[in-house]
């Protein structure tokens, strides 16, 4: 069996956002070499998120809303891990919307459904950031 190892390193632009990774994980794939096996994609922050679903413009605002109906940010007084800090919302986010995707590779591929792509969810940004991808195969 195979392993490859690489992160993905990017600035991101506002506190929260959603940024769709898949090119990147598709390229490291295919450097990679591997056929069959899988793809781990981890969100390397506590703040931060890696999910799959729709790159869909209305379904991200969806999310972002929600998101904040369930862990808002304000008022950070609210929260007991905001003593010094103010990105409580933002873990709590992270638990939601989770840390890891495991994907399926097959004969090179990513082995996605229709509309799926891979996502990573900033929800305490502004600065740089990383995704951990690990490939495991023939």
């Amino acid at each position: 069996m195979d392993s490859f190892t690489h992160e993905i390193w990017f600035e991101t632009r506002k506190e929260r956002e959603f940024i769709n990774i898949t090119p990147q994980v598709d390229a490291l794939l295919r450097d990679s070499g591997i056929k069959e096996g899988l793809c781990l994609v981890n969100a390397m922050h506590i703040t931060a998120s890696v999910f799959i679903n729709d790159d869909e413009r209305g379904l991200h605002h969806d999310f972002d809303v929600w998101l904040e109906k369930l862990a808002p940010h304000e008022p950070v007084s609210s929260y007991q891990h905001n003593h010094g800090e103010e990105n409580a919302d933002a873990h709590l986010k992270r638990q939601i919307m989770g840390r890891e995707v495991v994907v399926a590779v097959t004969n090179g591929k990513l082995h996605l459904g229709p509309w799926e792509q891979i996502f990573y969810g900033e929800f305490d940004g502004r600065r740089r950031k990383r995704v951990l991808v690990k490939i495991i195969g023939e």
